[in-house]
């Protein structure tokens, strides 16, 4: 592929923030998008921003009393596009942004912070009902649903006498009917596990010899394909879920691709085969997995086994100085995307020729 023929990032807006941003995310279904972080005093904001010729528009801001680490509308109808928030307290906020000055559910989830948040059952993504799931620093991965008050629908933490790690992300998966949905969750020490929520068990667990930055399902609501896992040292591993053997688990192909941390993974909401990942050193990559001419192979026990694909770098920039703290794709137009940095700044980019790749 030439170079003109690639896809480009383009930094359609920059905006200098006054507070530090973890977590940034579109509204759906419009130009709005939302950041999350704190002040330098301590206390917690919410800020919508919404895309006008060319520049950003500050909607509304909100401060809240914690500071907030992460948030998602995976749970939310299109009609009422609740944003569901973790606080460093380890505080579930629900928000309807119209009117937010009070939060429409509320319930203290963990014991310290919430470090991810994820939801499914929303947006018409995902069968069944409505939920979030969030993973915590005091070890447990609780899944919500804000019509249950005061009480999770599920509780996951290690057993007494194991040593609780510290839950740095989770994400929802496999939720293809009313019954069937996945929880993935990664750890500082490496772990990445895959909790069966129909059975109420650890369906797998490996561990990629780093903390565990981001998991990501390449989609939620479909029968499990793919699960893109990033870690400390800028190495990412794609595992193909398609093929679970009994002993070697899901095959998976692993690419170093930044010479740092790799914060977050995103998917592009259009295309499951196309994902982006963001880096400590303020870099943004954009891959395509290349899928294996079969998919699956028998082991020498005359099981199936998954075949991994491989991965194909289509373009990086170098956007900050900083690390990219948060990713996310435009539900509604492709290649649209907003990104926060720790440079205290949030940026609108445009990625093209993502329709040709």
């Amino acid at each position: 592929m030439s170079a003109l023929e690639k896809p480009q990032i383009i930094a359609h807006i920059q905006k200098s923030l006054s507070y530090t941003v973890f977590d940034s995310r579109w509204i759906p279904c419009s130009a709005k998008f939302v950041c999350m972080g704190n002040f330098a005093r301590g206390s917690g904001v919410l800020q919508i921003y919404e895309v006008q010729r060319g520049e950003l528009q500050l909607v509304r801001e909100i401060e809240q009393a914690k500071p907030i680490k992460c948030g998602t509308f995976g749970a939310a109808s299109l009609q009422q596009r609740h944003l569901a928030t973790g606080d460093f307290d380890g505080g579930l906020n629900v928000w309807n942004l119209e009117v937010p000055e009070s939060p429409v559910y509320s319930v203290k989830a963990h014991k310290e912070i919430i470090n991810s948040i994820d939801g499914v059952g929303g947006l018409g993504i995902g069968d069944g009902a409505p939920e979030i799931v969030t993973g915590s620093r005091d070890g447990t991965v609780k899944v919500w649903d804000s019509r249950q008050k005061d009480r999770p629908v599920v509780n996951m933490e290690p057993v007494e006498g194991e040593t609780k790690r510290d839950c740095w992300t989770v994400a929802f998966g496999h939720a293809f009917n009313a019954q069937d949905r996945c929880v993935c969750a990664g750890y500082d020490n490496g772990d990445v596990k895959l909790f069966d929520l129909r059975n109420m068990s650890l369906r797998w667990e490996t561990n990629i010899k780093n903390g565990v930055c981001s998991v990501e399902f390449d989609r939620k609501d479909i029968n499990m394909n793919k699960l893109v896992a990033t870690s400390l040292e800028g190495k990412f591993h794609v595992f193909d879920m398609r093929t679970q053997h009994p002993t070697q688990g899901f095959a998976s192909v692993s690419e170093k691709a930044h010479k740092s941390t790799i914060w977050q993974v995103r998917h592009l909401p259009q295309n499951r085969d196309i994902f982006m990942t963001a880096g400590g050193a303020g870099n943004l990559h954009l891959w395509k997995y290349e899928y294996p001419a079969q998919r699956t192979k028998k082991g020498a026990d005359d099981v199936d086994m998954g075949v991994a694909g491989s991965v194909n770098l289509l373009q990086n920039v170098t956007l900050s100085t900083q690390p990219i703290s948060s990713l996310d794709w435009s539900p509604d137009k492709q290649g649209l995307c907003v990104c926060s940095s720790f440079d205290q700044s949030v940026r609108v980019l445009i990625v093209t020729k993502l329709n040709t790749v």
